[in-house]
């Protein structure tokens, strides 16, 4: 009975491996590549009509309004700004990584996970979240670390930084309120909606809910079963420094381009704006978007504001090392 028992153990531990490798080496579906091809196309469609609108309002040609545009910033300064502001933004980012691993695998050195990190950044101005992926991979070749233990930690981090932002948005949304599109009137109703999701979510990989249901245990979740309420908490300290240095470097960059922007207006536009660049759609198309339909008087200026503030850092960061 005991021999019976013990490989009836050995299949299930087998069995759910195999299904581990075949959650974290699932190919992309293709469904979701032809949604994001589709809201790529849109973003650029969208683009194309503003501009192009804005450039027969001025008698121009597209191409000759958009060289105006870049030929009226202030680009020594902003490039002096972007550059600082990138390698707080590296440092800050690398942080809250290798706290991740070390808080649910092992203790692994910032210095190590800095090139790393900075290598993902080239692969997540296609796809951020494939970026994560390279990084897990990394480890995983580099480090030994299995992949889904990897991988686990990379969604935890995922799923923080939704919250993270959205925590930050609601506070933006309680300064300003007054002043802000339309829209932003579901603020409220979306915190609140994730605040009970939260608890939730905390509870059920805490056990006490449904302590009988089998999904916690899955191994790419493992990060989950192991955080408490202070880790999430520590992200959230961890990554705001960040965010509050970016309201301040974006605003002051929105000026270099000529537009007008306060610290308040930024405070909750940004989180909603990196929500936006977080979308897989290329050279973060869907982020540009956004500035666009947030400064609709500015649509040139915002869409070459977009373009250079999104994937400047990432490249300058890439090439780091």
């Amino acid at each position: 009975m005991s021999d019976q028992t013990e490989s009836k153990k050995t299949v299930e531990t087998a069995t759910e491996e195999k299904n581990e490798r075949g959650l974290t080496q699932r190919k992309p579906n293709p469904i979701g590549r032809v949604v994001f091809l589709i809201i790529t196309a849109v973003c650029f469609a969208y683009l194309y009509y503003r501009l192009n609108g804005a450039a027969m309002r001025e008698g121009l040609l597209l191409t000759d309004y958009m060289t105006q545009v870049f030929a009226n910033v202030a680009w020594g300064p902003w490039l002096a700004l972007m550059m600082g502001y990138s390698l707080f933004y590296f440092a800050i980012d690398t942080l809250v990584v290798t706290r991740a691993l070390n808080w649910f695998l092992a203790d692994i050195k910032f210095k190590d996970i800095l090139p790393i990190r900075a290598s993902a950044y080239i692969i997540s101005i296609f796809n951020e979240q494939i970026g994560k992926g390279a990084m897990a991979y990394y480890l995983n070749k580099r480090d030994q670390i299995p992949g889904w233990e990897v991988g686990s930690v990379m969604l935890f981090i995922m799923f923080c930084e939704i919250f993270y932002l959205l925590v930050w948005a609601s506070i933006g949304f309680v300064f300003s309120s007054e002043g802000l599109p339309d829209v932003f009137s579901l603020m409220p109703i979306i915190a609140g909606g994730a605040a009970i999701f939260f608890v939730i979510w905390l509870l059920y990989f805490q056990g006490k809910i449904l302590p009988n249901n089998t999904f916690r245990q899955k191994r790419i979740l493992d990060s989950f079963k192991q955080a408490k309420l202070k880790h999430y908490l520590m992200f959230l300290l961890l990554r705001s420094p960040a965010l509050l240095l970016a309201i301040v470097v974006y605003t002051t960059a929105l000026n270099l381009f000529g537009v007008e922007a306060s610290f308040l207006q930024l405070l909750p536009y940004l989180p909603v704006i990196f929500f936006a660049a977080a979308v897989p759609t290329p050279m973060r198309a869907a982020a540009i978007t956004f500035w666009v339909i947030l400064f609709p008087e500015n649509e040139g200026q915002m869409a070459a504001f977009g373009f250079v503030q999104h994937n400047f850092f990432i490249l300058f960061n890439a090439v780091l090392v």
